[in-house]
């Protein structure tokens, strides 16, 4: 009976770490996108390289412009840029991130946000960090040099300045911002800046080759939505 017993709870404990994971994204498989490609005039992008080995190419997402906005549809991970969009020095890259309808291509929070100090773009050793907002109050800061590496923690950290959606199918926006100046790396969502990083913890061996370099947007796989207002300032 014990033995029994033990099978029991075995099997009823890889069914709800299965749904763990699945709930994390860990499962999920990215989706193709009906009518996939970039329509954008000088616009380019790649998917991730994990999106890659499982068969996943930059037309399986969807870029395109709806008015003066971009309107992206995913599919896999991919970051979009216009190499034209370079910045160096102290500088600020911002954007205004609108999901229409939270969750409607998955079932559980996916990011999107904005990518600085993109380096050997296209290539397997390309280089680059982004800030990205989800719609339940959580963010997360990423790079790609051209490993993974995260700035704040496996699953990134909630903040109250970060927008949450109402629910499933409802709205929301954020404001994301980063900003280089001086030895410091900045993240504001919403007006907050909600994460500090010294240039020497984002530069270096296996992260940026250098906070100089083209931005752009970066969206997670299986989401959907609107940037307005990809705009650089300088001090």
């Amino acid at each position: 009976m014990r033995s029994r017993n033990s099978v029991i709870l075995a099997a009823v404990g890889l069914v709800l770490m299965s749904r763990a994971s699945a709930a994390q994204g860990g499962m999920e498989t990215s989706s193709k996108v009906a009518g996939g490609g970039i329509t954008v005039p000088g616009w380019t992008g790649k998917v991730d390289p994990n999106e890659e080995r499982n068969g996943q190419k930059l037309e399986n997402a969807k870029l395109a412009k709806v008015g003066n906005a971009l309107h992206v549809t995913t599919g896999p991970a991919v970051t979009y840029w216009n190499p034209a969009n370079k910045a160096s020095g102290d500088y600020t890259v911002k954007a205004t991130f609108s999901e229409p309808k939270y969750m409607n291509l998955n079932d559980h929070p996916h990011p999107y946000g904005i990518m600085i100090g993109g380096n050997d773009l296209g290539t397997d050793q390309q280089s680059f960090l982004y800030c990205a907002a989800y719609g339940n109050g959580n963010f997360i800061v990423r790079g790609f040099g051209p490993a993974p590496f995260r700035m704040n923690g496996g699953r990134g950290e909630m903040n109250d300045a970060v927008h949450k959606a109402a629910g499933p199918g409802q709205p929301v926006t954020q404001d994301i911002a980063v900003s280089v100046k001086g030895d410091k790396v900045n993240c504001a969502i919403n007006g907050t800046v909600v994460g500090t990083y010294d240039k020497s913890a984002v530069v270096g061996p296996g992260k940026l080759k250098s906070t100089d370099g083209v931005y752009g947007v970066r969206f997670s796989h299986n989401t959907e939505g609107t940037v307005s207002g990809l705009t650089l300032t300088k001090p």
